[in-house]
């Protein structure tokens, strides 16, 4: 019996930091589940009705069946694809990583050195987009770009030209309008992070004689690495899924020179009712979020690094 009691003791001691670890997972385990269902789930049944023709009526809509790698062999052969790549690329990097990224660092910055009430006035005006409904912005984003909306009517009021936005420039105009409604984010992402970054450090760097361009480029940047790889994932996911502001702007068009990834994966579940092939336009968009997703977390370790 004596024994046995030490060897008892050494056993529960070990087991109690694995208990204890498993315990502190608890409180996530909800939240777990409701990903495996709510995003994992939608995730794998589109891959797997990518590999069907599943249709949205008709008789594959009863009954689908395999055909195997049938729909990505479609893809490589169809025109538009190459054309939706392109702009989803030329979208996510002209509105997010250029547009809300750099536009947010400046409005931060700005606001960090302004006056209360002018900080005050601009954040609510930056913030108002973001908190719209998405709908709702793309109506208003519609209405301002339209041939007879109001960018025209001051730009005719000024005695320039008037072209249809909508229709010779649609991607500029899509892309000023995700800037205008996601700069939020960004503004509010730096804007917390500029408030982390100790004032005797750029107060050092100022009595060093470090003009204002120098303490960001070598001080302030460098600081906030870590939340600036995070804002970039964030808003690069979050455009990679815009639908609506494209849709209800130009629905794609015309001739597809504004059909980005998930509206052509619309298109052809939803208009075409092909939903076999519209789920295999989803996946290829899924793979190249995982790829943004992982070449962001490994920008963010090194920045912690």
């Amino acid at each position: 019996m004596a024994t046995t009691t030490p060897q008892r003791l050494r056993t529960v001691n070990r087991l109690h930091p694995l208990l204890r670890r498993q315990a502190r997972l608890l409180p996530v385990l909800p939240a777990v589940l409701l990903l495996l269902v709510f995003l994992a789930g939608p995730v794998l049944w589109a891959f797997h009705a990518s590999f069907t023709n599943a249709a949205l009526t008709g008789r594959n809509a009863r009954s689908p069946g395999w055909v195997g790698l049938e729909n990505y062999q479609r893809l490589i052969t169809d025109p538009v694809l190459p054309l939706s790549l392109v702009l989803t690329v030329v979208f996510v990097g002209g509105s997010a990583i250029l547009g809300q990224n750099l536009l947010g660092l400046a409005l931060a910055l700005l606001m960090k050195r302004a006056r209360r009430p002018v900080a005050a006035v601009v954040g609510t005006a930056v913030v108002a987009a973001w908190v719209l409904p998405e709908i709702v912005a793309a109506f208003a984003a519609y209405a301002y770009f339209s041939r007879d909306g109001t960018l025209n009517q001051i730009l005719g009021g000024l005695g320039f030209g008037q072209p249809d936005w909508l229709y010779s420039f649609p991607m500029v105009a899509i892309m000023l309008a995700n800037i205008w409604r996601g700069t939020a984010f960004s503004m509010l992402m730096y804007r917390a992070a500029l408030d982390d970054v100790p004032g005797e450090v750029t107060e050092a760097a100022l009595m060093d004689g470090a003009s204002g361009w120098q303490r960001l480029v070598y001080v302030t940047i460098p600081m906030i690495r870590s939340s600036i790889a995070t804002n970039l994932m964030l808003i690069t996911l979050q455009t990679l899924a815009v639908f609506t502001l494209i849709w209800v702007m130009t629905a794609g068009g015309p001739a597809n020179a504004s059909t980005t990834l998930p509206v052509l994966a619309y298109q052809e579940a939803f208009k075409f009712g092909d939903i076999g092939y519209g789920t295999a336009v989803a996946s290829v968009l899924i793979l190249i979020g995982l790829v943004f997703g992982a070449a962001y977390v490994r920008l963010l370790r090194g920045s912690k690094a």
